[in-house]
């Protein structure tokens, strides 16, 4: 199984990939239109160029990395407690409980063997 690291690399590296084919894309559609007569070359240099920049502009505006830790601390989550739905803190009251439980079971399964 991937990481959710990985994952998310994988994903801005599809980003990446994407803007690239858009780039390079845009960039053979001026070079044609220059060939064809349509514009100058100095006219498809400047759009070419105002291209790129728009599509930096826009990675810029919509893509936002965040990078989380990949294991929480005790402090990250109760932290973050108060921005968590009731719902939430009520499936993690949940996974508490059954972890304690489990853990009893353990226990308890421990000192039977001795």
């Amino acid at each position: 199984m991937t990481s959710f690291g990985e994952d998310l690399r994988k994903f801005l590296l599809m980003g990446i990939g994407a803007v690239a084919v858009t780039a390079e894309k845009s960039k053979e559609v001026v070079d044609e239109l220059v060939k064809k007569g349509e514009l100058t070359v100095e006219q498809g240099k400047v759009l070419n160029e105002e291209l790129k920049r728009n599509i930096k502009d826009k990675i810029k505006d919509n893509v936002t990395v965040n990078v989380v830790k990949a294991e929480p601390t005790a402090d990250a989550v109760v932290e973050n407690l108060d921005k968590m739905s009731k719902e939430d803190i009520e499936a993690i009251k949940a996974k508490l409980a059954e972890m304690e439980k489990a853990e009893e079971q353990h226990g308890e399964a421990e000192n039977a063997a001795e």
